[in-house]
């Protein structure tokens, strides 16, 4: 296939699996900052001196937490084989450095700044960051993120994986650390960093975060009633960084085609919020569970939230089948099967998500 016929996921994929083939290092930082030699952190345990914590849970990398000298580090550590099983997860360590390397001058607020990157160590090496994983995300939260999130777009920098794992919340702000699923477009002409980067409209900011992270976190809420509220705080914060997202991109002589994109999506989100917030819920809890099923089963790295969101989905279509399919919430190879066809098709889908289930 020539170049020109690919999409833009398909040359990023096919030139970072090349350079991993090649054997070839990309590294940056300062060694000599380490708090121990390259070897030595390789080699730590969690039963190593200074070890106060090993964190296993991420699919790409485990994290210690060194306390050397009085000070602590956060010593990341790719693993030998990413969770994620597809071209994605193959490449997302090195993204992740790759993208670090980009982001290291801009001095972003709420971007975690590495000292030492290799991608033939398999090494990231920060100051450790004190902070919690994010639940249901409050004002403060979400201002924060959406202010991060508009920060990386408007550099060219795509995120598509906000899920909790990849947020701390250190009490001020929320920050992001963990870019290996983050990928560069140009903002000025794309939406995003899929297809030819104008033709899948449907990926962007807000739809990433309530996708990975938000309705996720509010299956722990309690009802859809009780995550409502939750629910419209967000969207009336996203609306908001739309509207200031799209001034500054026009200042910057950002297409039409792009500032119609965010101004639409703001003034649709206002005008839902008023006349009929139930209904935006319901559209956007169907697509964010769908969308992140999707991915789960893409990469084979379901986890029992991802059976929840299945089950989420087969009930919201008992209950609320005709208010989704007249707010055009459902996919189009959703949309023409019946509710009969199209509960025993997500049934057999959280059926396969229990059999990839980590």
């Amino acid at each position: 296939m020539a170049g020109a016929d690919l999409t833009l996921d398909e040359q990023r994929q096919q030139a970072n699996l090349a350079f991993i083939a090649s054997g070839a290092e990309f590294a940056f930082g300062d060694a000599l900052a380490l708090p121990l030699p390259v070897a030595e952190l390789q080699a730590l345990t969690a039963d190593s001196p200074g070890v106060e914590a090993l964190h296993d849970g991420g699919l790409t990398a485990e994290v210690l937490c060194l306390n050397h000298a009085g000070r602590r580090w956060a010593i990341k550590r790719a693993r030998a084989e990413c969770r994620v099983r597809n071209p994605d997860g193959q490449t997302s360590f090195l993204n992740e450095l790759q993208r670090h390397a980009e982001l290291a001058p801009l001095d972003l607020a709420g971007i975690v700044k590495p000292i030492y990157c290799s991608s033939r160590a398999g090494l990231v090496v920060s100051p450790w960051l004190d902070g919690r994983h994010p639940g249901v995300l409050d004002e403060r939260q979400a201002r924060s993120l959406l202010q991060a999130g508009c920060a990386l777009i408007e550099h060219g920098f795509f995120e598509w994986d906000y899920s909790a794992g990849n947020l701390l919340d250190d009490g001020e702000r929320l920050w992001l650390y963990d870019f290996g699923y983050c990928y560069r477009f140009d903002p000025l002409t794309q939406l995003n960093s899929a297809g030819d980067g104008r033709d899948c409209p449907q990926f962007h900011l807000a739809e990433r975060i309530e996708g990975r992270h938000l309705f996720g976190a509010l299956l722990d809420a309690g009802s859809d009633d009780e995550a409502l509220p939750h629910f419209l705080t967000f969207k009336r914060l996203a609306a908001q960084a739309y509207e200031s997202l799209a001034e500054r991109l026009a200042r910057r002589g950002a297409t039409t085609a792009v500032l119609d994109h965010y101004r639409g999506l703001a003034t649709r989100w206002h005008n839902e919020l008023t006349h009929a917030p139930g209904q935006l819920y319901l559209a956007n809890a169907w697509q964010a569970h769908s969308s992140d099923l999707d991915d789960d089963l893409r990469g084979r790295s379901c986890t029992s939230r991802t059976l929840r969101r299945a089950q989420w989905l087969q009930q919201a279509l008992r209950e609320h089948g005709l208010t989704l399919r007249d707010s055009g919430a459902l996919a189009a190879e959703d949309a023409v099967l019946n509710d009969v066809a199209l509960l025993a098709h997500l049934r057999e889908r959280e059926l396969e998500a229990q059999r990839h289930q980590l």
